[in-house]
């Protein structure tokens, strides 16, 4: 028997490092844009502000305050490991700091999600510890 591919652990780079250490330690992080004029967070984090090119950018811990923006029930996946998974939230929320961020809602049935619901952030124990993921709940 061979061993299944992993699309579930993410490719850690010293880049993303300070991201996923955070995230082991409960933290949600996002990237600012330190140029003047700018200023706006993003996410996911690059090593250039999206929105005017500039280099000039900087970690900074988010609220982990959120609001749904989209979602859609996840009921069958052919993609292991995520095929052993269904039926999950995948979702988009807007964070409080600007940015908005793909996801997956937990701890909420499908029938109570509503677009621009509070949600707040959450940490799942990754598949290799002391990896954690991000996702949201309600509030």
């Amino acid at each position: 028997m061979t061993d299944r591919p992993r699309f579930d652990i993410p490719d850690i780079d010293p880049f993303a490092r300070p991201y996923w250490d955070a995230a082991a330690e409960g933290r949600l992080l996002i990237r600012r844009c330190r140029a003047q004029g700018c200023g706006r967070a993003h996410h996911y984090p690059r090593e250039f502000c999206p929105y005017c090119w500039s280099e000039d950018v900087g970690w900074e811990e988010a609220s982990g305050r959120a609001t749904l923006y989209t979602w859609s029930v996840v009921h069958v996946s052919d993609l292991p490991p995520f095929d052993e998974r269904p039926p999950w939230t995948a979702a988009a929320v807007d964070l409080d700091e600007g940015p908005r961020m793909m996801t997956e809602v937990v701890g909420c049935p499908e029938d109570l999600l509503r677009v621009g619901m509070p949600l707040r952030v959450r940490f799942r124990p990754g598949p290799v510890p002391p990896l954690r993921t991000p996702v949201f709940g309600p509030c």
